[in-house]
Formats: structure tokens, C-alpha cells, sequence
């Protein structure tokens, strides 16, 4: 029954002798004491010596042993496991030990959570966690904390293997397991030779027991599967730079760089609160320029805590320069670029190849098209390498599906790599190649918007193009500075000059002064006047309307009424009087603004309709407005209705939508004028609604507050509310202050109406904030209102 290993007063004859006479089968005994039934059968049989301290105490407690039988219990279980070989014992821990935890673990405490849940679990082959993320984002230090929080659930041991995964040749699985089969008790001599011998023994002796096992550093999934603690009750952690996807039962914790508040109490923990309290603003930069990497916040805090002389700002002014920041990340033994380095050797020829040379585009992140221009590949050839790349966490895979970034620091280190490996001509001819795909892709991206432009080709839709603008925006623009300070002054002001329909409906989508002023600079340097007028109109536009700069438009658009008179070009003069009419209103001088709008709409009988006579007229309309005039200018707005039909085939379907939705717009608010509230609302919501099909956020949220203040002018609360909150929804950016402001005391006067004083106050109280913040005379005016 006992194999012959073990005499009748052992441990396992003494449980077979109690269980019985306690009339307990072993399902039951194992349910009451919580050790497993294949545990109880093995120590039975004799196949086991003794059970571990814990578990023979829940034996006992189980059984209902005291006195002298729960001693002699007790006493055959510790002279097993002193006397019995000790394979079945404890892990010995000196053998494979946990590495000390990090006192200063900051920043985890979700990651922690997730670990604690995973380590509950069930599962029949145990429980195994990976811990994913780029070189020096802190696998280690998360894997070595849980292990040993977690410890204490897993009585029968603790191990832990550095696989060195990154080193040239990282540890076999068979040296591996030589290790924790010696920290398990087996002699070396009993330990089998070849590798799944030594696998099968190691899970068979962790049967029936909880052990924890720390896989430190795995280099792939051949390297680990043998290794894993595929028992019941056991954990296995590993950490990797790789995702190893092929592990089945695996699930994955994706370790982040740190946010910056944990990022900064990093910092803090290393040199001391005192010195971050100090200079709260140059601590922020520095963990900032650290990327909030948790190694690089630890390096740059071992250089300040070994340097008391030295300020946070000294360091962080080292940390500025790119081309010394890596350089600058190192202290004693540890050094970010190190850990990079380690990464960077283990890819494939080709991989190394495209991640050095994704370093130059310019933007915040990329696509595989892109990154195929970049590293001279099809982008079904650069996906494969991608791949690869985000295996090994050295890009990541963004949000967006299909979309990849780098780490900051990780671009700079393939920056590094690019001007190392690669020739400085064959460096240059990448990098023009890649500048001149962005540039010419975003203008005639941008060029399909022009209203008679009837397709968007080589996009397949107008759509696409507007997919392409916005998702490459980072990388377009960045371009777009490049070509300016490399003189590429062409190349600038074809690209500023094909965004000036685009921009129309996406006036908070991108930093519009900035594009067209650099226009502007560029056709100055090319001596194109007639360019620089255009492009100051369009600046113009953006400082005021996109910006509520209405000082800085004036400005522009004089400037560009000016040089347009200068040079006869009519076309510029009817735009710079039309926006000078725009601005002139917003800025309470509607009179001097109808002189301007009255010549703008003389020059424009010159202009195609698409292309100035509707924008023009419209803004006429809408000072007549201003000037208390609602009659005249619905006479006006109504005109130019009809005139869209009539020249309906002669734009695209955005430039109509657009523009039929801006002139509804202006009618709702003339009609708003007359008193005519309902027929005003009604206006407003067929305005919305086009504003909604266009994607016009914005110009959708301003015509919901329209149509929320006609609504309650007309009694309709409910409805009212409604849009107002819709409107709220859609004021979220810095520049819609004002109109946050203006629909939250809408908001307040519609609660107060239908008698909710509570809903009425805490919307007040909002507006009011709001308004104090601005501070402009609008603001004023509205707070004593609300006061």
C-alpha cells in the first residue's frame, strides 16, 4: 500500500488510521481541511512523507485530534519531513530566492489589484500572469512586490529564476529547472538529464502544494513553458519584454509608463520630499523629461540624492538637449540607454533596420503606410516588423487600431541607432523622402475640400481624406516646421494654402495660426504677395474665430486689405472687408463693420458662388442682425438659400452641407430677433442636425444652445434642457469658455422656470465661475445677470 517506503507508524499510516475512524472519506476530509484529495492520497499511499506544518495543522484540526493523538500527529509529520527525502517539502528559498522588494513601490496600486485577483483564481494548471512593458517600465520591481505580498498564500514556497532573457544567451529551461528541482530538496544526482524528464518531475512534485514561482526576465515562450507551475494552487509570474502571445493559459498584466503625479512621488521617495516641495514646477519637467519611465525617475533621482548641490532644474536642463539625454540618464551601474540596448540586440536584422529609421517621422505616432515610407518598405512588409517591434515593447501599439507610437525616450535612443548605423547621405535621402510624402499627401488631402473640387482623389471618399488629415495631423505639421526652417518655402505655402476650406468646421481641431502664419513667413520669402494677402486672411480667421483673438485679426486682416488694394488683387480685398466686417461686429462696432460688408459684397460679383459670394452675404445678413435690422437680413439669408440650389451641382456634398447649415444658422438667429421662437427653433434643430452629419462638433453644439434658448423663449422647458445639455457636451474645449458660460446660465434660467431652485443654483454657480475666470466684459455683463 506504501510502496515499502514507510513504516505502519508514519505520518500517512497515522491519517489513514484517523480518517477512517472519523468516518470520513477523503473528498470530505479534504473539503473540511482544505488540503487537496490527490494530496491526502499520495501522503495515504506513502508516496509523500509528510505533509507541510500548515497543512498537517488542518489535518489535525480536521480530524478533531487534541492532546496526546494531535502530538504524536504532529510529531510523525515534522520527523517526515526532517527525515524524508525532501522533495516533498518546502521550496527552499535560499536556493531560488525572491530579489528584495523596492521600498518605494508607487503608482501600482491597480496593477497590484489585478495581480491579487489573478493570484485568487482557479484554474486547473495553475495560475500564470505575465507582466508586460517596455525596458524600464518596472516589470521587475511589480512581479518582485507581489511576490511578496502574495507569499504568505503560498505556504509551500516561493522561487525565483532570472532567465536573463536579454543577454546573448539567456538561461536554458533545463539550467532552470536544475535550480528550482535543488531548491525543491531533489540531489543533484536524482535530477534527470534531459529537459522534459526534469518538467514533468518539477510539476509533479509541486502537486497538491502552493507554490509561487517568479519567471524573472523570460526571453520567448520556449524558454518558459517548461518552467511553468502547472499544478492547482500554484502561481506562476513571469516578466518579459515580449507579449509572449503563444502562452495559452497565460493572462497578461501591460505595464504603462507611470502617470505623472506617481511619476513625481517617485522622485520625491529617492531625494526627498523637501528638495520636490522646493521646486514643485522643475520636478514636474524632469519626470516629464524622464518620459515618467519609473528607471529613468530612479536614475535621475540617485544622481540628485548623490549631488545635494545640485538643483532639480540643473538636472532637468541637462535632460533638454536630446542629443544628451540618454547620456545624461545614468547612474552607477543602472542606464536607461542599457536597457534599450539589451532590446535593440535581440531583433531581427530587418526589425532593427525600421525601428532606427522610424526615429524620422516627425509626428507622435504612425500607421503602417507610413512607416513603410519611412523605413523604404511596402507597408505589408513593415507590418510584419511592427509586429515585432511591439513584441518586444520597443513601439507600442496605440489606441487607435492600426496606429503605433514610440516612447520618448525610445525615440531618441532609435535616433541614436539611425545616425549610428546608417550612412549620412542615405540618412538624408530617407528623411526627404519622407518630409516630401507628407507634404504633398496633406495638400492634396486638404486641396479636396475646396467646394467645386467634385472628388477627392487619389482618396477614395472625402471622408478618407479627412481621416488621413486628422489622423496624421501630428506628423503633417511637423513637416509643414521642417520644410519652413529647411527653406522648402513652396512646399509651406501650397500645403497652409489647401487647408483653408478643410479648416472650416474644424476651427479647434488644429492650431490654425500657427499653419497659416507659417504660409504667411513662407510667402514673403518666395516674394508672392498676392499668397501672403490670401494667407493673412486665412490667419486672420483663425486668430479671431477659432482663437476669440479679435485684436490679432483685425490686425491680419487689415494687413491683408491693405497689400490686396496694393497690389488690385479683388479677391483678397472682398475677403479682408468681409472678415473685417465679422470681426468689426464681434468687437461692438456694427456700423463701421456694414461699410466693410457693403464693398465686400461689390467685389464679389467676381468671385465663383462656392467660393466667396455665399460667405460673403451671409455675413452681410448677419450684421444687418446686429444693427436690429432682422427683416433685412432674412431677406438676405433666404436669397442666399435659394441661390445654394440653383449652384447645388457645383460643390461637394460637405461644402453644401456646410454651408446650407451655417446660412440656417443665421436665419434661426434673425428670426430669434422677430420673436418668431418657434419657427426659430425649428430653424436651429434643422441646422443641428447637418452640423451633425457634417462632424461639425463644434458649430453642432453652438446651434443646440440656439436652438435651447428659443426653445424656452417658447415655453417648451423640457426640449430646452435638453439641447442645452447637448450644447454643454459639445463646449468641452478652452476656447468654447464663453459659450460653456453662456448655455449653463441658459441652463440655470430653465431649471428656475420650471422650479427646480436646486438644478437652477449648482448651473448658476457654474456660469458664474466660468465668468470670473474669462473676465471679459461679455462675462461681466452675464454674471450680474445671473447675480
Amino acid at each position: 500500500m506504501n510502496d515499502g517506503c514507510f513504516n505502519e507508524t508514519g505520518f500517512g499510516a497515522l491519517l489513514l488510521r484517523h480518517r477512517q475512524a472519523a468516518g470520513l472519506t477523503q473528498a470530505e476530509l479534504a473539503e473540511r481541511s482544505g488540503v487537496s484529495v490527490r494530496a491526502l492520497r499520495e501522503l495515504e499511499r506513502g508516496r509523500a512523507q509528510a505533509a507541510q506544518r500548515r497543512s498537517a495543522e488542518a489535518l489535525a484540526d480536521a480530524l478533531g485530534l487534541d492532546g496526546e493523538q494531535r502530538k504524536r500527529f504532529l510529531g510523525a509529520g515534522h520527523e517526515g519531513r526532517r527525515r524524508g527525502s525532501r522533495t516533498e517539502g518546502c521550496a527552499d528559498t535560499a536556493r531560488c530566492p525572491l530579489p528584495p522588494a523596492v521600498p518605494d513601490l508607487l503608482g501600482r496600486d491597480a496593477e497590484l489589484a489585478r495581480l491579487r485577483a489573478e493570484a485568487a483564481a482557479d484554474a486547473p494548471g495553475g495560475v500564470v500572469v505575465s507582466i508586460v512593458g517596455h525596458p524600464g517600465v518596472g516589470k521587475t520591481t511589480l512581479a518582485v512586490s507581489a511576490a511578496h505580498e502574495l507569499a504568505s498564500q503560498y505556504p509551500d514556497g516561493s522561487l525565483a529564476v532570472d532567465l536573463r532573457g536579454t543577454d546573448d544567451r539567456p538561461l536554458s529551461p533545463r539550467a532552470a529547472l536544475e535550480q528550482m528541482l535543488g531548491a525543491l530538496g531533489l540531489p543533484a544526482g536524482q535530477i534527470p538529464a534531459a529537459e522534459p524528464e526534469q518538467s514533468r518531475l518539477f510539476r509533479s512534485l509541486l502537486a497538491g502544494r502552493r507554490v509561487l514561482v517568479l519567471l524573472d526576465n523570460a526571453a520567448d515562450e520556449a524558454q518558459v513553458r517548461p518552467l511553468i507551475a502547472a499544478a492547482p494552487g500554484c502561481l506562476t509570474l513571469i516578466t518579459c519584454r515580449r507579449a509572449l502571445a503563444g502562452l495559452e493559459t497565460a493572462r497578461w498584466v501591460w505595464l504603462d509608463p507611470l502617470e505623472a503625479p506617481a511619476a513625481a512621488d517617485l522622485l520625491s521617495a529617492i531625494v526627498g520630499p523637501d528638495r520636490v516641495l522646493a521646486e514643485p514646477e522643475a520636478a514636474t519637467e524632469l519626470v516629464a523629461l524622464c518620459g515618467n519611465l519609473p528607471l529613468a525617475v530612479r536614475i535621475a533621482g540617485n544622481r540628485l540624492a548623490t549631488r545635494p548641490n545640485w538643483s532639480i532644474a540643473y538636472l532637468a536642463g541637462q535632460l533638454r538637449d536630446e542629443r544628451t539625454r540618454l547620456s545624461s540618464l545614468s547612474a552607477g551601474d543602472l542606464q536607461v540607454r542599457s536597457a534599450f540596448e539589451m532590446s535593440y540586440r535581440l531583433l531581427s536584422p530587418s526589425a532593427r533596420r525600421v525601428f532606427r529609421r522610424l526615429a524620422a517621422i516627425p509626428g507622435s505616432g504612425f500607421g503602417p503606410e507610413l512607416a513603410g515610407v519611412a523605413a523604404g518598405m511596402t507597408a505589408a512588409e513593415v507590418q510584419v516588423r511592427l509586429d515585432e517591434l511591439v513584441d518586444v515593447n520597443l513601439v507600442q501599439a496605440a489606441v487607435i487600431p492600426g496606429r503605433y507610437q514610440f516612447h520618448d525616450l525610445l525615440r531618441i535612443f532609435a535616433g541614436e541607432r539611425l545616425e549610428a548605423e546608417e550612412e549620412a547621405a542615405q540618412r538624408s535621402a530617407r528623411s526627404e523622402e519622407l518630409l516630401s510624402y507628407l507634404l504633398r499627401t496633406a495638400t492634396i488631402a486638404g486641396r479636396a475640400f475646396d467646394p467645386p473640387v467634385l472628388t477627392a482623389h487619389p482618396f477614395a471618399s472625402l471622408d478618407e481624406a479627412a481621416e488621413w488629415l486628422y489622423r496624421e495631423a501630428s506628423n503633417w505639421r511637423a513637416a509643414q516646421r521642417r520644410a519652413a526652417a529647411a527653406g522648402r518655402h513652396r512646399e509651406v505655402v501650397d500645403l497652409a494654402t489647401a487647408m483653408h476650406w478643410y479648416s472650416d468646421g474644424r476651427t479647434q481641431q488644429q492650431p490654425w495660426d500657427e499653419i497659416f502664419a507659417l504660409g504667411v513667413e513662407s510667402a514673403r520669402a518666395l516674394g508672392s504677395r498676392r499668397e501672403e494677402a490670401a494667407l493673412l486672411n486665412f490667419l486672420g480667421w483663425a486668430r479671431y474665430f477659432c482663437l476669440d483673438d479679435n485684436e490679432g485679426g483685425r490686425a491680419a486682416h487689415e494687413a491683408a486689405l491693405a497689400l490686396a488694394v496694393e497690389i488690385g488683387d479683388r479677391t483678397e480685398q472682398a475677403w479682408a472687408s468681409a472678415s473685417l466686417g465679422s470681426v468689426l461686429t464681434r468687437m461692438g462696432r456694427p456700423e463701421e463693420a456694414l461699410e466693410h460688408a457693403r464693398r465686400a459684397v461689390d467685389l464679389s460679383g467676381d468671385l465663383p458662388f462656392w467660393l466667396g459670394q455665399g460667405s460673403i452675404r451671409n455675413v452681410l445678413g448677419t450684421i444687418l442682425r446686429v444693427l436690429g435690422r432682422p427683416g433685412e437680413a432674412l431677406e438676405v439669408h433666404r436669397g442666399l438659400l435659394a441661390d445654394i440650389e440653383k449652384h447645388y451641382d457645383e460643390a461637394h456634398p460637405f461644402a453644401r452641407r456646410f454651408f446650407h447649415s451655417a446660412t440656417l444658422q443665421c436665419i434661426g438667429l434673425a428670426q430669434n430677433e422677430t420673436g418668431d421662437w418657434p419657427r426659430a427653433a425649428e430653424t436651429f434643430r434643422q441646422a443641428r442636425e447637418l452640423f451633425g452629419e457634417g462632424g461639425n462638433a463644434l458649430e453642432e453644439a453652438d446651434a443646440a444652445l440656439n436652438e435651447g434658448r428659443a426653445r424656452r423663449e417658447a415655453g417648451q422647458y423640457e426640449a430646452a434642457a435638453e439641447c442645452l445639455r447637448a450644447a454643454l457636451r459639445g463646449f468641452t474645449g478652452v476656447t468654447a469658455r464663453w459659450a460653456r458660460a453662456r448655455a449653463l446660465a441658459e441652463l440655470s434660467t430653465v431649471h428656475s422656470l420650471t422650479g427646480d431652485a436646486a438644478a437652477a443654483g449648482r448651473y448658476r454657480d457654474e456660469a458664474l465661475a466660468l465668468c470670473e475666470e474669462l473676465g471679459t466684459p461679455q462675462a461681466r455683463a452675464l454674471a450680474c445677470e445671473l447675480a
